[in-house]
């Protein structure tokens, strides 16, 4: 079994969105925190660790700002 993104409990786009988990979780977690191997390609992640810190909570793991 893979584990999921590291940052996943602590993700403040998700902290923010959890009110509708569903949606989340069919569409953001499965695409980009279901694996090590997925969240490779998340913007957050990237930005957390090109820079030390966490990205605006307010950021998609796409890099989109909503």
């Amino acid at each position: 079994m893979t584990e999921k993104c590291e940052y996943l409990k602590t993700c403040g786009f998700f902290l923010n969105f959890k009110g509708n988990p569903e949606a989340i979780h069919r569409g953001w977690i499965l695409q980009y925190c279901g694996s090590q191997k997925k969240s490779e390609k998340c913007k957050r992640k990237e930005v957390r660790e090109q820079t030390g810190q966490p990205p605006p909570d307010n950021m998609a793991p796409t890099g989109k700002m909503f």
